[in-house]
């Protein structure tokens, strides 16, 4: 199969990812669950992975959260920032994680839009919509539609100008991207392990500069006769058993992230992006331009989406097609209701997988 569908999971892992997930399974018990051998263990695999990701994105360990996904973290920083009523602030391109956590906290949702590819004009965008004031603002960082990089630092200052708080969606861009939470001055910024950090699903991070509110209660292993969740960063955020086979598998793969020349990898998914686009000549229409990710929305001409990506996986290409769960993106983009084919890349796809993906693509127009 040519797997092309990164930005939903990346399926190709290092394999130092597997080795530590089966070696945690079997070596590992509950982190600060007790002082045995094997709880030791595991309370030294969290840290050593929490350690690790606090030095990938410049922030002390404590600051460091494990979650089950982006969408658990940004409940949190939401949840924490918004009450109802609240006005709030977001780009014309989020993910329903973002979207259907506000319309349930019953905030006012202000999205702010411009042309996709146009860094300035969404910079421009969000200084008048923020102008009016807000409770919140929200953005993410790479589009999982269209790959499309928003201004992050920008809106970041705009925010800290009025001291609004900020809330990153990191879910596209970390481990490809540099992820600077204190740059962008973010109250919280959330992303899988799943995807460009290359770890396994049912793990998450969420990067706190601010005091989050707890999302769940229970045990922490810290502080028991106290019937209130304990305030202290990270325990405030990780009751109950952690995972911690995916969290291992996370460590092992941000040690395999941190070892590779991530400018050349940047460059070399680029070029393999660069290669995709040799769809146009083929009669493709595509959403593409300046900064952008290795995510690529297109349609065949006069071909349904969904049918499309069927056909494509009947001969071996893993696509995705439809609204992407960003039906607002889609919106933005003028792309409603049919949406598109997304093709998303890693940075363990190959040269041949692209070449075979033209070739199929070439079969299917005729």
């Amino acid at each position: 199969m040519i797997y092309l569908d990164n930005a939903a999971t990346t399926l190709r892992k290092p394999p130092q990812v597997s080795a530590a997930v089966l070696e945690a399974l079997r070596s590992c018990a509950n982190p600060g669950r007790g002082g045995h051998a094997a709880a030791a263990r595991a309370e030294e695999t969290v840290y050593r992975t929490r350690k690790l990701a606090s030095e990938f994105f410049g922030l002390e360990p404590e600051q460091i959260c494990f979650t089950a996904n982006a969408t658990e973290g940004l409940n949190i920083a939401l949840r924490t920032l918004v009450r109802p009523g609240d006005r709030v602030v977001l780009s014309g391109l989020e993910h329903n994680a973002v979207t259907r956590t506000l319309t349930g906290l019953g905030a006012k949702l202000v999205p702010v839009t411009a042309p996709i590819f146009d860094a300035d004009r969404w910079a421009e965008a969000f200084a008048a919509a923020l102008s009016a004031g807000a409770s919140c603002c929200v953005c993410l960082h790479a589009s999982n539609v269209f790959g499309a990089l928003l201004p992050v630092d920008q809106i970041g200052a705009l925010c800290a100008e009025r001291r609004i708080p900020f809330v990153v969606d990191a879910s596209q861009s970390a481990g490809l991207l540099p992820v600077t939470p204190e740059r962008w001055q973010a109250a919280f910024t959330a992303m899988p392990g799943h995807k460009g950090l290359l770890g396994p699903q049912g793990t998450g991070i969420l990067l706190c500069r601010e005091q989050p509110l707890p999302l769940r209660f229970g045990g922490t292993g810290s502080l028991s006769m106290d019937q209130k969740m304990p305030r202290e960063l990270p325990d405030c955020l990780e009751a109950g058993t952690l995972n911690v086979p995916g969290i291992a598998g996370l460590g092992a793969a941000l040690g395999w992230l941190r070892l590779q020349n991530r400018a050349e990898l940047l460059k070399r998914e680029k070029k393999l992006l660069h290669a995709v686009l040799r769809l146009r000549a083929l009669g493709a229409e595509l959403w593409t331009g300046p900064d952008q990710i290795g995510v690529l929305s297109f349609r065949l001409p006069n071909r349904d989406p969904e049918e499309t990506a069927a056909r494509y996986a009947r001969a071996g290409v893993a696509l995705r097609a439809g609204l992407h769960c960003a039906p607002l993106a889609h919106r933005t983009g003028g792309t409603l209701p049919e949406g598109t084919v997304r093709l998303s890349l890693s940075v363990l796809t190959e040269p041949k997988e692209i070449e075979r993906f033209l070739s199929v693509t070439k079969s299917l127009l005729k």
